[in-house]
């Protein structure tokens, strides 16, 4: 390596240029000098005290794949990589299915659908497993178990200490119910609630809560993906907008006025299985096996598609699950044959032909 006339805007020592490369780096203090051909001047990252930080506050979600970097730790592209790996932030999730065993009305799809939708978020999107809390009757630990309380413990956790770049989702298969509205945000007079696995006993967890927990207190740059694949989930998360199409696929956002609870700043997006006035239902019609249509329908389409719009998401969606319905059939013993339209929420409005989807 040859050194070069540059001096470290830190500690004024000379600077180490890297053959065949546009960084220069400090070989006291390790600053680095990255330049870009398309931004005049240079941007200084202090990598040392940037990736000190960094770890300490992902340490517990942000899993550094060795072979992923060059051989040598030392080296600037090494450390480029690793703080462009830190900034994106972190990806957490909470994934809770419940069977209801023992019950008349059991679901024998749900711990299949929190399964694929693991695959799906380790194998497709990135999400650390450490990062994954999962919820399902069949978790050695009684904090894994679906109850109301642990449901409300695992959205706390989803929630808490979420910085800007951070991806989080929330998914939910299991029972769902409709109540009579107290608080006069409604439109149809109804709240919409999840129903734990202790719900006769400990009640259901409603709408106005959920979007209490992981919607109010999202900050600026934070995004929430919430995938509900359970009756009545139309507006599941209270959010304000709802995505309504027409036949020919032409859109437009409807706002609930009696709704006032959007964010801090971050971005809030619901995928739910139907209408709040629909049914949704399992179908063994895709793989032989019972599991949610819209679960189903959620992860073909994006391990299918690439560069992906939530226009085409819900497009295709509804596709994949309307052929489940009148073209195959459907095995939906607790449902009626009212049909099924996943649905689209949001606490803003935006393109959604143009907008991607980035978990």
């Amino acid at each position: 390596m040859a050194t070069t006339a540059n001096k470290c805007n830190t500690c004024q020592r000379t600077l180490i240029k890297v053959p065949v490369s546009q960084y220069e780096i400090c070989p006291v203090c390790q600053t680095t000098n990255l330049f870009n051909q398309k931004i005049k001047g240079r941007v200084l990252f202090k990598v040392g005290q940037f990736i000190d930080a960094a770890t300490n506050h992902y340490k517990n979600d942000i899993q550094i794949q060795p072979k992923a970097m060059p051989s040598s730790p030392q080296s600037p592209q090494w450390r480029i990589n690793r703080i462009q790996h830190q900034y994106r932030g972190r990806k957490r999730a909470v994934l809770c299915g419940i069977t209801y065993n023992g019950h008349k009305k059991k679901l024998e799809a749900s711990v299949n659908n929190v399964r694929s939708i693991q695959r799906l978020l380790v194998n497709k999107l990135g999400f650390p497993n450490a990062s994954i809390r999962i919820l399902t009757e069949e978790e050695s630990e009684r904090s894994r178990i679906p109850t109301k309380r642990n449901i409300q413990m695992a959205l706390q956790w989803l929630i808490q200490g979420c910085q800007p770049g951070d991806s989080l989702l929330f998914y939910y298969a299991g029972h769902a119910s409709q109540i009579p509205d107290e608080d006069g945000d409604e439109d149809d007079g109804y709240d919409e609630a999840l129903c734990p696995l202790d719900y006769r006993v400990s009640g259901a967890l409603l709408d106005d809560e959920i979007n209490a927990t992981i919607v109010a207190p999202l900050p600026h740059g934070v995004t929430l993906h919430s995938v509900v694949d359970t009756c009545f989930s139309g507006t599941l998360l209270d959010l304000p907008f709802l995505c309504k199409f027409n036949q020919d696929g032409l859109y437009k956002w409807e706002e609930n006025e009696l709704v006032n609870k959007g964010t801090c700043g971050g971005k809030a997006v619901c995928i739910s299985a139907c209408a709040d006035n629909q049914y949704s239902a399992d179908t063994s019609a895709f793989t032989g096996n019972a599991i949610g249509a819209l679960t189903y329908s959620f992860i073909q389409t994006i391990e299918t598609e690439s560069n992906l719009t939530y226009g085409r998401l819900l497009s295709s969606m509804r596709k994949k699950v309307n052929h489940a319905q009148q073209v195959v059939g459907r095995y939906a013993p607790h449902a009626s044959p009212m049909s099924q339209e996943p649905q689209l929420s949001s606490s803003i409005r935006f393109e959604i032909y143009s907008e991607p989807v980035i978990f």
